[in-house]
């Protein structure tokens, strides 16, 4: 069983988010990592890129497949994760810890449509 946090939010695409104030730090959820394997690379926006709820910000490739990242919020990236870049496998250690993108947030009420964990936990049962 995948492990998924209290207190984040997710979208359908295995995306999380932590929010801490204004800002919302999205990574993939350790089912996705789980489901990937072994990462070998991030591809990340740059810093002041903006990011879309629904669209697509980045990729994840791992030993067995390259999966596209899909921003669960809609903002303006403040800071990556730049330790992804020499070690991509940081996300099979603990996906939660190691977040992809930093984003101040645009619209907080789209929150609202994203799962909670007992909704997430439930989705990935499927």
């Amino acid at each position: 069983m995948s492990k998924v946090i209290e207190g984040l939010y997710y979208s359908e695409s295995h995306e999380y988010v932590r929010v801490e104030g204004n800002y919302g730090f999205i990574g993939i959820t350790d089912y996705a990592q789980n489901a990937l394997g072994n990462v070998v690379y991030v591809d990340m926006p740059e810093v002041d890129d903006e990011v879309t709820a629904g669209e697509e910000f980045g990729a994840v490739e791992s030993v067995k497949a390259a999966s596209d990242l899909y921003s669960p919020v809609s903002g303006t990236v403040v800071e990556v994760n730049e330790a992804l870049d020499d070690q991509p496998e940081l996300i099979n250690q603990d996906a939660f810890e190691n977040w992809i993108i930093k984003v101040e947030l645009s619209d907080k009420a789209e929150l609202d449509s994203l799962m909670d964990a007992k909704a997430y936990a439930a989705f990935c049962e499927k």
